[in-house]
């Protein structure tokens, strides 16, 4: 359960779709001029090389990030991100990927609150160490998924929580919907963002009939595949599900998705979706 280590696929295209979605909904929510509190469930190290031997084993960041690090026709959602990234490296070569703590870290203000779980031991002492000169950001080796039902609701009565396991056991897509409806009845106007792959498909429709029939209103779902589906081993695509979405979400992701789907995708293979799951 704690072999997974980003650091394989940090900036893959799979990072692409979490965090341009995440800068999104982290912009709109900041737009208003009150304290938010961030929680991420599975936050990773923080902060990747992209000339580690993890990075350089599958250079997954080649059909990422890289395929659009030097790019002048990025969409205004696209160009945001890049330009965020860049100002983790130290020049105009792309050498340094960071995680959704730091991410987050550079669009949030000195009044909000960042709270970090990471249940991998060498992992979080990598994140702990990325951020301990933060003095916004706490850091736990703690399953994230139970552990942070306690923060819940936060006292700013805004947030963002930021759900992204690796799935690497079969029962985690039923874990993180258990977990969802467990922190929606503590904290029903939070903004949640689940990622997840698309490594078998019918685990995935599981997933979607689950919170479909959860109770929970205002749903959006958002996916970006490179490949179609195959019952080979891999991932050929990923998402994210988003509670509470910002209302410009949607329109953003209906124009970036076809785009990132026709620049990231393997031989015209490109296929995206970006759907309302649940009314509001």
């Amino acid at each position: 359960m704690l072999s997974y280590q980003h650091a394989y696929h940090a900036g893959n295209y799979a990072d692409v779709l979490k965090h341009i979605v995440l800068i999104q909904s982290l912009k709109y929510l900041k737009a208003k001029d009150k304290p938010l509190c961030y929680i991420d469930t599975h936050a990773g190290s923080g902060d990747y090389k992209l000339n580690s031997n993890e990075a350089q084993k599958n250079q997954e960041f080649l059909g990422g990030i890289g395929s659009l690090w030097q790019r002048d026709d990025l969409p205004a959602c696209v160009a945001y991100y890049i330009n965020l990234v860049k100002d983790f490296n130290y020049s105009e070569q792309l050498s340094h990927y960071p995680g959704s703590p730091l991410i987050a870290g550079q669009l949030l203000g000195e009044n909000d609150r960042l709270f970090l779980y990471e249940l991998h031991t060498a992992e979080s002492r990598l994140l702990n160490d990325c951020v301990k000169k933060d003095k916004r950001i706490k850091v736990f080796r703690a399953d994230g998924l139970k552990d942070s039902l306690g923060l819940l609701p936060p006292k700013e009565n805004r947030g963002l929580i930021l759900i992204d396991p690796s799935y690497e056991i079969k029962h985690e897509y039923q874990t993180v919907v258990d977990a969802l409806k467990a922190m929606h009845k503590r904290f029903a106007t939070g903004c949640y963002c689940l990622w997840y792959p698309v490594v078998a498909r019918k685990r995935n429709q599981y997933m979607e009939r689950a919170l479909q029939t959860s109770g929970i209103k205002n749903i959006q779902l958002f996916e970006l595949g490179i490949l179609p589906d195959s019952e080979e081993h891999g991932m050929t695509a990923s998402g994210i599900i988003v509670i509470n979405p910002p209302w410009t979400l949607l329109a953003d992701m209906q124009t970036v998705l076809p785009w990132l789907a026709e620049i990231l995708g393997e031989n015209q293979q490109g296929h995206y979706r970006a759907e309302q799951l649940v009314g509001e």
